[in-house]
């Protein structure tokens, strides 16, 4: 069986935290990042508000993302070990061996060729004067320029969500003001009681 988990959610609110934490503990995990498509920075445009437009779908290339999941849908042996991914040995009928594939990022679940492709859509939220100030305390390869948390990431970040909102997926939040832990045991439980009943 293969299983799929969308980590989505506001830029500095834990996503990569918790995905990291699950695939240490879910058997057969694999973990694709939406960090790793952005395009080069020479390929991103500014836009109408002076800022170049990293928090936004065409700042990533979601073709290639797309085809390195269909690449794990397609093979999850063959990928996780590809990845360096310790997988468990086959049982005696390795149509019922699970594989979970966890994909994290900002904006999961706005790009139509995959919003069907999770079976779990978990969003973590965080508030604007928390995320602000965390975003503040991060180090970017490509830092910050002044005015870019309000002047583009928040904006972005509210109009996505609401796109998101008006789709047909059932997001199930997750409050980032808990602590790891308590974000970490909701959603390990969670996903446990949703495979118990996927056997």
């Amino acid at each position: 069986m293969k299983y799929i988990i969308g980590i989505g959610g506001v830029t500095n609110a834990g996503k990569t935290t918790l995905a990291k934490r699950l695939l240490k503990t879910l058997p057969n995990c694999c973990i694709i990042y939406q960090d790793d498509f952005f395009k080069p920075q020479d390929q991103i445009e500014v836009g109408e508000d002076g800022f170049k437009q990293w928090d936004v779908i065409s700042s990533l290339d979601m073709e290639a993302m797309t085809n390195t999941i269909k690449g794990w849908i397609a093979n999850p042996v063959k990928f996780a070990k590809s990845h360096g991914v310790p997988a468990l040995p086959p049982s005696e009928d390795p149509e019922k061996d699970v594989h979970i594939l966890i994909i994290e990022g900002f904006l999961l679940y706005n790009y139509a060729p995959l919003i069907n492709i999770f079976h779990k859509y978990y969003y973590v939220t965080i508030p604007y004067d928390e995320c602000k100030n965390r975003r503040s305390t991060r180090s970017y390869e490509i830092p910050d320029p002044p005015g870019l948390f309000d002047g583009h990431v928040w904006p972005m970040y509210l109009k996505h969500r609401k796109e998101m909102q008006n789709s047909s997926i059932t997001l199930e939040y997750l409050d980032g003001l808990k602590t790891k832990d308590e974000i970490y045991n909701q959603v390990y439980e969670d996903i446990n009681n949703s495979l118990q009943l996927c056997l």
